[in-house]
């Protein structure tokens, strides 16, 4: 049990220092989404149980095992451990589908906390954070291409190049049945040798053992039979195109016969892309078609595509450099008494400005504001003493170059903003 005075397990502060990397994993999705359209969307992080039982599926390890659930009188209610079924929800609750036009599908993003119970590891944990996006409204193969080609510009923005995408397809309701039906037949003479998991999921949703994690289960089921031979000429067809599209675009993967998704909504397109140094789990992000689940949630029959990705598995690999910042644009340094009581002002002034601007808040020797400043990243240092109170100049000086000028407030201001831009 954690004392009281530490996060919890699995849970985890992300202090200043780390903040401005999450930051700029936010700025660049957003700026990458909205090019293509899609709109920012930010729902609950508790909702009814059952949202997530009949839309996740309630034979998958996320409904049995990993939910943060909770009574309270006679309702269920648990922290979302995935976005998709929310962002469906308040999609129907709120009748955005009337706004759907034929070949303008609605398109919507999210970022924010999910929470699942199981072993943290790197990562990986009990509260994470993903960015996702949903297009709700079209079934046209190109949906799926343009998608997988905007996430294929965000990661080349935030600097993921050792990447693989896998793809894959489900089938959907009129073809699964008849392979359902050839892998129980295929596993069942087998069924002894799997975990205890597998034989419960070859009643429940014996698609899902082929996803199992166990090692020992992987060996049994490398020679099984896979979707791809019993998907319907219509589920043929839409792979085709998807894939032509990503030709054309491009965006080089991997078929992936065997994927299949953790969650009960997928249908048709499935994928996945992988990244070197996670070790074994080196999936940072997964998605597909889910063309029913709006009707499942009580809405019309209308499609769905969409991926979600983990921020702190990404942040893991984006290059160290990218996002940092300094934490201010100017510190001023205040030269005796007068010059403190000067600073107070001139600080203010500079803030108001739009300029980022600290002061000491107490006197300090010259020396140590300027290693203050160093440690900050400050790009100038502005000097306010006696002098140049009485004078109206004060010397600015340009951290990075050296160059020192003497300038009066205004010319000063100017010359920060013109640098910084």
């Amino acid at each position: 049990m954690n004392p009281p005075h530490q996060a919890l397990r699995g849970f985890r502060d992300i202090l200043p220092d780390e903040v401005d990397r999450w930051q700029f994993l936010e700025r660049v999705c957003r700026e990458v989404f909205e090019r293509y359209g899609f709109r920012e969307i930010r729902t609950p992080l508790l909702e009814s149980t059952e949202l997530f039982c009949r839309s996740v599926g309630e034979s998958t390890d996320i409904v049995r095992k990993e939910m943060y659930t909770f009574e309270r009188g006679e309702e269920s209610f648990t922290l979302r451990p995935e976005s998709t079924a929310s962002v469906v929800r308040a999609f129907v609750e709120h009748s955005l589908h009337r706004g759907v036009a034929s070949g303008y599908p609605e398109k919507l993003y999210y970022i924010g906390p999910m929470f699942r119970y199981e072993r943290p590891q790197k990562g990986r944990q009990r509260q994470f954070h993903q960015i996702g996006v949903e297009i709700l409204g079209a079934s046209e193969p190109m949906v799926d291409a343009e998608t997988l080609e905007m996430l294929w510009s965000f990661l080349d923005e935030i600097g993921v190049t050792d990447r693989e995408l896998l793809l894959g397809s489900v089938g959907d309701t009129e073809c699964r049945p008849a392979y359902r039906a050839r892998l129980m037949a295929w596993l069942e003479p087998r069924i002894g040798e799997l975990c205890a998991d597998c034989r419960r999921r070859y009643r429940e949703n014996p698609l899902r053992i082929l996803d199992c994690k166990v090692e020992a289960d992987r060996r049994v089921v490398a020679d099984a039979p896979t979707m791809l031979g019993d998907l319907c000429g219509s589920c043929t067809d839409h792979f085709t195109s998807v894939r032509a599209s990503l030709d054309r675009f491009g965006i080089p993967y991997r078929i992936d016969p065997r994927m299949v998704r953790g969650l009960d909504y997928y249908q048709r397109t499935v994928f996945e892309v992988l990244a070197s140094g996670l070790g074994s789990q080196n999936a940072i992000l997964g998605g597909g078609r889910y063309d029913g689940l709006v009707e499942t949630l009580g809405g019309p029959p209308i499609p769905g595509f969409g991926f979600a990705i983990g921020m702190e598995r990404l942040l893991s690999l984006v290059p160290q450099d990218r996002g940092r910042k300094s934490e201010t644009d100017v510190l001023v340094v205040a030269l005796g008494p007068a010059g403190w009581e000067g600073a107070v002002d001139v600080v203010r002034r500079l803030r108001r400005a739009g300029i980022r601007a600290l002061a000491p808040v107490r006197e300090r020797p010259m020396g140590a504001q300027l290693k203050r400043a160093d440690r900050l990243g400050a790009r100038f240092a502005l000097f306010v003493g006696a002098d140049e109170i009485d004078s109206g100049r004060f010397g600015l000086k340009d951290l990075s170059s050296g160059e020192q000028v003497a300038l009066e407030e205004r010319a000063v201001i100017e010359r920060i903003a013109e640098r910084l831009r």
